[in-house]
C-alpha cells in the first residue's frame, strides 16, 4: 500500500509538472501572438511611417506619444518604433530614444514578421516584430512590441496552483482505492502471501505442462483463462489469455464449446487432429465459474486405423489377384489340355501385358481398395464401376492419405446409392494421375444432396441419417482435412437431386511418385 501511495504521489507530481510545462508553452505562444497583433495594429496606424521617414527621434515627438498610448492601453512591456537603421523613435525609457535597438531588426526590415522570446534592455519578453511600411509598400523601419515574461510566469503559477488543488481529488480517491484494493486482494487470495501464490502458480504450471491431455479453461463469457502447450498443439495455433474461443477460427473447437449436451468423451475433429473431447462445467457455491474443455489426442489411433485400412485393402487386392491368377491358370491349363498351343501362346502374351487386376490402375493400394469396396458394394446391392477413363500409371507416394480420401468417398457414395430410390443402384469412380497429382471423381445414383445441406456436408458431425447419429458425419470431413493437409481439396462438384446422384471430386497434391515411362501422357 505504501508503494502504491508513493507511486500515486509521483504520478500526480509528474502530471502537474507536465501540464505546467505544456501550459507555459501555450501561454508563451499566446503572448507572442498577442505581441505580434499589437505590433501589426501600430504599424498600420495612418501617418506613422511618414512621421518616422520625415521626422527626427524625440522623447516628446508624435511617434513616442502614439507608442506610449498603445503600450498603456494594452499593458505591453514596451512598444518600440525604429527607422531602417534601427534607431529608436519610441521607448518606455525616454533616455533610450535616438539610440540603436539592442536586438537585430534585420528580419523585420527584410519584410518578415518575427515572434520570439528574447532578452533586451527591459528584461526577457515575448516579442512580436513587424516591418513598418509607407502607403506605397516601402519598408522604412520596424515596430517591436514586447510582453514581459513575468506575466507568463505569474499566469503559469496560478495554473499550476489550480492543477495542484484539482489533483488532490484524484490523489485522495487513489489513496482510498489503494486501501480498498489491498483489503480486497487479501480476501480474494485467501490471505496467501506473494511467496505462497508464486508456489501455487509454479505447481499449476507443472501440472498443466505435465499432463498429456489438452486443457482449455474458459470463464463464463467464453474467454480463455488457462491453457497448456498440448492444447495449442492439438488445435494448431497458440491461445492467449482473454481470447474468445467461441468466435475463433476453428469451427470444430467452437462447436465443442457450444453444443448441448456437453461432449463427454466424444470423438471429434479439431483442426487436423482427431481428439476425444470432454467438457466440464465449473461451479462453486452455486456460481458459474466457467468450463473446462479436455482434449485427448487420438491421431495416433487414427493413423493406425488408416494403416490398417490400407493394409486390409492391399490384402484384399492380393486375395483378388490370387483368385484371378488361379482362374487364368485354369483357362491356360484347359487350352493346353486341348492341344490349342497357338491360342495358349496368345493367352500368355495377353496375361503378360496385363499389369493390374483393375483396369487403368497400377498401384496395388488403389487397386486393392477398389476391389475391396466393390465387394462391399455388392453386399449392399450396389454395383461399383471403374470408369474407362481411369488411368493412374504411378505408385502412391503417401498411401495412407490417398486411401483415407478415396475410401471415405466410396463409402459415402455406396451408402447414398443403397439408400436412394433410383434403379439400378450404382457408383462410378474415376481416377486420373496427372503428373504427381491424383484426381478422383466419385458419382452415385442416390437421391443427391439437398440444397440446404450442400454447404454442410463437410462439417464435422453432419449426417443425413436419422436415429442414432453417433460415429457418423466424420467421413467427408476427415477426407477434406486429409486432402487439404497436403495442399489438395475435396469438393461437392454436383449435388445432384432430381437429375441424378451427387458427384464428389478430390484433388490430392503430390500423391504419386513420378514414373520412369511417362510416354502415355503424350498419347
Amino acid at each position: 500500500m505504501l508503494v502504491v501511495v508513493a507511486l500515486l504521489g509521483l504520478v500526480v507530481l509528474a502530471g502537474i509538472a507536465t501540464a505546467t510545462l505544456v501550459l507555459r508553452n501555450d501561454l508563451t505562444s499566446q503572448y507572442e501572438q498577442r505581441a505580434l497583433a499589437v505590433a501589426r495594429s501600430v504599424a498600420q496606424e495612418p501617418g506613422l511611417a511618414d512621421r518616422v521617414l520625415k521626422g527626427d527621434p524625440s522623447p516628446s515627438g508624435p511617434v513616442q506619444v502614439a507608442a506610449e498610448r498603445v503600450r498603456e492601453a494594452t499593458g505591453a512591456l514596451y512598444v518600440v518604433v525604429t527607422d531602417d537603421r534601427g534607431i529608436r523613435y519610441s521607448h518606455p525609457d525616454r533616455t533610450r530614444i535616438g539610440k540603436k535597438v539592442s536586438t537585430s531588426p534585420d528580419e523585420a526590415l527584410a519584410g518578415r514578421e518575427v515572434v520570439t522570446v528574447e532578452r533586451g534592455t527591459l528584461g526577457t519578453s515575448a516579442r512580436g516584430k513587424v516591418p513598418l511600411r509607407t502607403t506605397d509598400g516601402r519598408i522604412v523601419g520596424e515596430v517591436s512590441v514586447g510582453i514581459s515574461t513575468d506575466r507568463i510566469a505569474a499566469a503559469t503559477r496560478h495554473l499550476a496552483l489550480a492543477l495542484g488543488v484539482l489533483a488532490l481529488v484524484p490523489l485522495g480517491l487513489g489513496l482510498f482505492g489503494a486501501i480498498t484494493l489491498g483489503r480486497r486482494l487479501s480476501r480474494r487470495t485467501l490471505g496467501l502471501s506473494p511467496r505462497q501464490l508464486a508456489d501455487m502458480v509454479r505447481e499449476h504450471e507443472a501440472v498443466l505442462r505435465g499432463v498429456r491431455d489438452g486443457v482449455i479453461g474458459l470463464d463464463p463469457r467464453g474467454r480463455v483463462t488457462v491453457t497448456n502447450p498440448e492444447a495449442d498443439r492439438l488445435i494448431g495455433y497458440e491461445l492467449e489469455r482473454g481470447d474468445s474461443v467461441a468466435s475463433g477460427a476453428d469451427p470444430g473447437l467452437s462447436r465443442l464449446l457450444t453444443q448441448e449436451p456437453a461432449p463427454d468423451g466424444e470423438l471429434s475433429l479439431v483442426g487436423d487432429q482427431v481428439v476425444l473431447a470432454t467438457r466440464l462445467a465449473v461451479r462453486r457455491d452455486g456460481r458459474d465459474l466457467g468450463q473446462v474443455l479436455i482434449l485427448r489426442d487420438r491421431s495416433d489411433l487414427d493413423t493406425l486405423a488408416r494403416e490398417l485400412e490400407a493394409t486390409r485393402a492391399l490384402t484384399d487386392a492380393l486375395r483378388a489377384q490370387a483368385h484371378e491368377h488361379a482362374n487364368r491358370l485354369h483357362g491356360l491349363a484347359g487350352l493346353l489340355h486341348l492341344g490349342r498351343l497357338d491360342e495358349a501362346r496368345d493367352y500368355l502374351d495377353e496375361l503378360t501385358e496385363a499389369r493390374t487386376w483393375v483396369p487403368g490402375l497400377r498401384d496395388p493400394y488403389l487397386a486393392g481398395l477398389v476391389a475391396a469396396k466393390s465387394a462391399k458394394a455388392s453386399e449392399a446391392g450396389v454395383a461399383l464401376t471403374v470408369a474407362e477413363e481411369t488411368w493412374v500409371d504411378g505408385d502412391l507416394a503417401r498411401p495412407l492419405e490417398a486411401v483415407t480420401v478415396v475410401a471415405n468417398l466410396l463409402d459415402n457414395a455406396i451408402r447414398a446409392a443403397a439408400a436412394g430410390s433410383r434403379r439400378p443402384r450404382g457408383v462410378v469412380i474415376t481416377l486420373l494421375g496427372t503428373g504427381t497429382d491424383l484426381l478422383v471423381h466419385v458419382a452415385d445414383t442416390g437421391d443427391g444432396v439437398a440444397a440446404e445441406a450442400a454447404a454442410l456436408v463437410f462439417d464435422h458431425g453432419f449426417t443425413t441419417r436419422s436415429g442414432d447419429r453417433s460415429g457418423h458425419g466424420i467421413g467427408l470431413s476427415l477426407a477434406r482435412h486429409t486432402a487439404r493437409s497436403g495442399g489438395g481439396d475435396v469438393v461437392l462438384r454436383d449435388p445432384g437431386g432430381d437429375h441424378g446422384g451427387a458427384v464428389f471430386e478430390a484433388t490430392l497434391r503430390a500423391a504419386l511418385t513420378p514414373t520412369v515411362n511417362e510416354s502415355w501422357r503424350d498419347a
